[in-house]
């Protein structure tokens, strides 16, 4: 179970460290450079203490081990950019209903779940494929299930992703159905089937459009905003002030998706300036590096920065050769 069927787990980590993992019957041998090596050890006592504990190793627990092993610590001003501070506890974990426990896959990873148990407003930022909003939801099951929030509140703004889709026919919770169809699905992956309609039903777990949070105090409540990076900064503001005694709440986005219209300013970036600094708000930043999907999504993102780099820099070298009309002096040509 450790090495993996044909021994593709050993494989796997022989490519991602450098490493030579020679297994005789149960010994194994490992070989190469003192850190490589080091962090392979690291990697097979986590992977195999999984396993002690009765849970599974796939794919994806192998990379999260090796993304941990080869960088175990991280500093919280680098994870949370709120000054100095302890180190990350990597070993934090989640426990929900139907996956089990829920452990960090990455160093960022680990310091998100770190600031979700200990700070009442956290900011998710990065790319797609990071977990930004699936960690959010498990924390939010994790603290329902064992009576330390009354409820889960999830919302989202309905902003299209550049398509127009015109209305849409049905019920107000069959319009809206679509904009929050992932949060659906992280719930699911949480929590049975039968105990999520439970909840939805009860009030327990809601999920709502942005624009209908107006007026509302979610006290005693973990509260998630998803797609943040399309609300305006009025939007955001006032999702913000929601918050009430007891309640929680992270906010997740991706400041390079934004699909407001153009010269509308995103209530995320806006926050980001805004709130730096203030008591009891951590920031999270993720990069194409703690992207945990299929590795060709990392590599998309990693594709998409260079090419946004690129015409960035190309902008800023046309600025540079434009010359101002009507010649130097602003005098008109003959």
């Amino acid at each position: 179970m450790l090495y993996g069927e044909h021994d593709r787990h050993l494989a796997r980590i022989e490519t991602l460290l450098g490493v030579s993992l020679i297994s005789r019957g149960n010994t194994l041998t490992i070989s190469g450079p003192p850190d490589a090596a080091d962090a392979a050890k690291a990697v097979l006592d986590s992977l195999y203490e999984r396993l002690t504990r009765g849970q599974p190793v796939g794919s994806g627990e192998v990379d999260g081990a090796v993304r941990m092993a080869a960088a175990p610590v991280v500093e919280e001003s680098r994870a949370a950019g709120n000054g100095p501070g302890g180190v990350l506890r990597a070993e934090i974990a989640l426990r929900t209903r139907k996956r089990g426990a829920i452990t960090p896959r990455s160093p960022m990873q680990a310091a998100y779940l770190q600031a979700l148990a200990e700070s009442e407003l956290v900011f998710g930022l990065g790319p797609a494929g990071t977990g930004k909003t699936y960690l959010a939801v498990a924390q939010a099951v994790a603290l329902l299930t064992t009576g330390q929030v009354d409820r889960i509140v999830l919302s989202r703004p309905a902003v299209e992703a550049g398509e127009r889709l015109g209305f849409l026919p049905g019920d107000l919770k069959e319009k809206v159905d679509p904009y929050l169809r992932p949060l659906y699905d992280a719930l699911h992956d949480m929590l049975p089937a039968e105990q999520v309609k439970k909840r939805l039903e009860s009030g327990e777990i809601e999920i709502a459009p942005l624009a209908f949070m107006r007026g509302r105090t979610l006290g005693n409540a973990f509260v998630i905003l998803d797609e943040a990076q399309n609300t305006t900064p009025m939007q955001m503001k006032m999702f913000l002030t929601r918050l009430g005694e007891g309640g929680r709440m992270a906010v997740t986005g991706d400041i390079t998706q934004i699909d407001l219209p153009s010269g509308t300013k995103s209530g995320l970036r806006d926050a980001l300036d805004i709130l730096q600094g203030v008591e009891g708000v951590r920031f999270v930043h993720f990069t194409d590096a703690d992207v945990v999907r299929h590795p060709m999504v990392a590599r998309i993102v990693r594709a998409y920065d260079r090419a946004e780099a690129q015409r960035a820099e190309a902008q800023r070298n046309d600025s540079a050769r434009a010359v101002p009309r009507g010649g130097v002096n602003g005098e008109r040509a003959s």
